[in-house]
């Protein structure tokens, strides 16, 4: 079953989110969230399948070896609730492992309806396993699914692939206070944060041989011009990826290749020739940093799981 959540009040938050980031007269930015429309969760469920990219068979390695372990920590669980579920392709390996000991309902959440119903197709043959899918963001979707537990049974939350590396740091810890802010003691979330690794490593997992990655990053301006009436010329913006050595992260940009007017809706704004607009930060973290972070926002981090071949760990919290 999927619930669509708010989809026109999404899209006024769109509208507003795109006028306000793009008239900054310093950095322009857009919300990493608007790269995920139907296009996009495509474009990136294609990326994940990339040599380059090795993060998400980094992730799927480590599920498939531990599942039963992080199984074991879990056994009085009841519903699993996955925030910015894709595919649901990784999330099979754990699936699995929990219904062995109970039926589980499984509550994607997603602000691709396209996402969603790809979950649900690629999970509906889990025996004793119930899906129950949201569209909707992150913190709102996990209130909606929680509302919706049994009087007996925990609730594990996943937050995967180091989708938390898509926040400023201070934010991230902020998100993850709302998340326990939402569940009870007991519950557990499952993390997944991509480590430091060397730039020969890294970049090309954000600027792949293929362009795939530029298609993701330029289909948010195709988005802007679909849903919001704006004209981008997507020929005009050249794809960008960049170290930040002091906050230790990717950042995706596009970069205007001239000095350009655009028009959307009843809004104008400039860009000027080498000038860029935001799209993306990829945070990458230290082994302890989750332990720290646990610490600090009402969890404990209870186990950790490293896949050594590129450098990724799921980190098990236990909220206090």
């Amino acid at each position: 079953m999927l619930i669509l959540d708010g989809a026109i009040r999404m899209v006024d938050s769109f509208a507003e989110d795109v006028r306000d980031g793009l008239g900054q007269s310093a950095q322009k930015m857009l919300p990493s969230k608007y790269l995920y429309d139907d296009i996009g969760s495509a474009l990136f469920e294609a990326i994940t399948r990339l040599p380059e990219y090795g993060l998400t068979r980094a992730e799927e390695r480590i599920l498939r070896r531990h599942s039963r372990d992080i199984a074991a920590f879990l056994t009085e669980h009841g519903m699993v609730i996955e925030l910015g579920s894709g595919s649901g392709r990784k999330t099979r390996q754990i699936l699995e492992s929990l219904a062995h000991h109970q039926s589980m309902t499984y509550c994607p959440i997603e602000i691709s309806s396209a996402a969603l119903v790809s979950c649900e197709r690629e999970l509906d043959d889990l025996a004793h396993v119930s899906i129950l899918g949201f569209e909707a963001e992150y913190l709102n979707g996990l209130s909606r699914a929680v509302a919706r537990r049994g009087p007996a049974g925990a609730v594990m939350v996943l937050f995967l692939g180091s989708s938390i590396g898509n926040f400023d740091r201070a934010p991230a810890e902020d998100f993850l206070r709302g998340i326990r802010q939402t569940i009870q003691p007991g519950d557990t979330l499952l993390l997944g944060t991509d480590l430091e690794k060397p730039l020969a490593q890294l970049i090309p997992a954000y600027h792949d041989s293929l362009g795939l990655t530029e298609a993701f990053n330029r289909n948010l301006l195709a988005r802007i011009n679909r849903e919001l009436g704006g004209d981008f010329d997507l020929s005009c913006f050249q794809h960008a990826a960049l170290y930040n050595p002091r906050e230790r992260r990717i950042e995706m940009h596009l970069r205007s290749m001239k000095d350009q007017t655009v028009n959307i809706e009843d809004s104008t704004f400039t860009l000027g020739n080498g000038e860029t607009i935001w799209t993306e930060s990829c945070h990458k973290y230290g082994p302890n940093e989750p332990q720290e972070m646990a610490a600090r926002t009402g969890f404990q981090c209870v186990a950790q799981w490293v896949d050594e071949e590129w450098g990724f760990a799921e980190n098990l919290f236990v909220a206090v």
